[in-house]
């Protein structure tokens, strides 16, 4: 029977020769973080690693800020996309952006509005996010949804829809709204182990009714 990657490694992907690749890590793992949710086995991959993945992916998500992020079970992430999150925002109520309580904290009252009800980031599970792919504040992806290499994505992306471009558009979409409905229904990601390793051959082909019967009781 074919075999999950091991979701507590923290470099699930290994050589045949033993070796870990260490460009590649399991995000529930690498990253310790307040504001975010993360999925199983969702992993992101960068040419460089860098110490601090939650600081690489999204760089404006400070601890304690008021949005979060989260990123569904078994979602893909390439090299080079980055989330901007909403606190990354300059205030824009006002005559000025200018962000004066980044250097005073006494000027917070003033803009304390601009800073309440901020949006939060939602990726569904098994998205694949490519390549360079911006995606902004407040974007929510539904689950399956592929976004293009370099695309930048604002808004709410449908289901298993393909995306690109800047600023993204819905180039098409993977399934007819029947199959999205029985697969969504399916929600295979929260399969316990034993029944989604069962399922792989099944994943990995487009046969919906032959997934189905996998689905456990």
């Amino acid at each position: 029977m074919p075999r999950l990657p091991d979701a507590a490694a923290r470099h699930p992907l290994v050589f045949p020769d033993g070796t870990a690749h260490r460009q590649m890590v399991n995000l529930a793992v690498a990253i310790d973080h307040p504001n975010w949710r993360i999925g199983r086995n969702a992993y992101a991959n960068d040419f460089d690693p860098p110490a601090d993945w939650a600081a690489r992916l999204a760089p404006y998500l400070y601890p304690g800020a008021p949005e979060t992020l989260t990123i569904g079970a078994f979602c893909q992430i390439a090299h080079g996309a980055r989330f901007i999150t909403a606190s990354a925002n300059h205030p824009m109520d006002g005559i000025s952006t200018y962000p004066f309580p980044v250097f005073d904290p006494e000027a917070l009252p003033f803009y304390r509005d601009s800073f309440t009800g901020l949006p939060d980031n939602e990726i569904g599970p098994d998205c694949w996010i490519g390549h360079g792919a911006l995606i902004l504040p407040g974007a929510r992806l539904g689950p399956g949804v592929i976004v293009g290499a370099g695309a930048v994505v604002s808004g709410e992306v449908p289901a298993y829809a393909v995306v690109a471009g800047d600023p993204a558009r819905v180039i098409r979409s993977r399934f007819s709204e029947a199959e999205i409905e029985t697969v969504l229904d399916l929600a295979w990601w929260d399969w316990p182990d034993d029944r989604l390793a069962a399922a792989i051959p099944h994943l990995a082909a487009r046969d919906i009714a032959a997934l189905a019967r996998e689905k456990p009781a």
